[in-house]
């Protein structure tokens, strides 16, 4: 008889407490700016404007990265960024697929002509919208995340042109209850998103780490991002007619997933 070492198999752990904690701190600093935005004006509107974003799209990388890996969460940012970053280049310069417009210099440090904060509000928004997308529907993921991107618009848009942001030439037709943004922005958000989140679908890994963060921080952030733009709308800026025209179709995009999420529905 002979005695054999043995050496236990290591086991696979979950999210370790020092990821956890950075996946809680950013969600609750990209949460706080946005609840403190509709208080402030002025120069510190403009920090938390700019910060809100980058925290933001910290908090979603870091939820990609736990949930399903780094082989998505890299795709998804080098896919993402120089996405936004091109078509709005083409946008600004040519006035093609939104309509014309321009940045304003209060956005921070720009990259021919494009503030470079504006490609990382796409990365903060693609990630968890994709995970909605893909929820919902199998066949038509690029149809769904492109309708959820163009609703979600609905609220930014008037919010950074109401502040001068940026600002638009109309000279046709606008979007309703938003005068100052042409309604060709609407179609080219739509179809720029449709082509992102095609690009995204095929391109990213669909399964979930075994051991990996849950939906839960994508879940509140979206919930977060309904919830506060129709009430920022109602109560803060005035503005019931965004709040009632972008609640409808950011309800049509979110409702369903959110109310299948709380009945359990895998």
């Amino acid at each position: 008889m002979s005695i054999r070492n043995y050496t236990p198999r290591r086991r696979r752990r979950g999210v370790s407490p020092f990821a956890n904690g950075l996946q809680v701190g950013t969600m609750v600093a990209a949460l706080f700016l946005q609840m403190s935005y509709p208080l402030l004006s002025g120069e510190a509107l403009r920090i938390v404007t700019i910060a809100t974003v980058y925290f933001g799209a910290a908090a979603m990388f870091v939820h990609a990265r736990l949930a399903y890996g780094w082989n998505y969460s890299g795709r998804y940012l080098l896919i993402t960024l120089p996405f936004a970053f091109f078509i709005e280049l083409i946008g600004e310069n040519t006035g093609w697929p939104f309509g014309t417009y321009s940045y304003d210099a209060t956005l921070g440090p720009q990259l021919l002509g494009i503030p470079i904060v504006v490609p990382f509000a796409w990365a903060m928004m693609a990630h968890p919208l994709l995970v909605v997308a893909r929820r919902m529907t199998k066949r038509w993921t690029f149809l769904y995340g492109g309708f959820a991107l163009m609703a979600w618009d609905l609220f930014l848009d008037p919010q950074m042109v109401g502040d001068g942001r940026w600002k638009w030439e109309v000279t046709g037709s606008h979007v309703p209850f938003q005068p100052d943004i042409p309604l060709s922005n609407m179609f080219g958000w739509l179809l720029s998103g449709i082509t992102l989140m095609a690009i995204l679908n095929f391109s990213l890994p669909k399964e979930q780490r075994k051991y990996g963060s849950s939906l839960l921080a994508a879940d509140v952030f979206l919930a977060w991002s309904w919830f506060g733009g129709i009430v920022s709308n109602l109560f803060f800026f005035n503005r019931p007619g965004v709040a009632l025209f972008g609640g409808f179709f950011y309800t049509l995009a979110l409702a369903p997933y959110l109310f299948a999420r709380w009945l359990g529905r895998p």
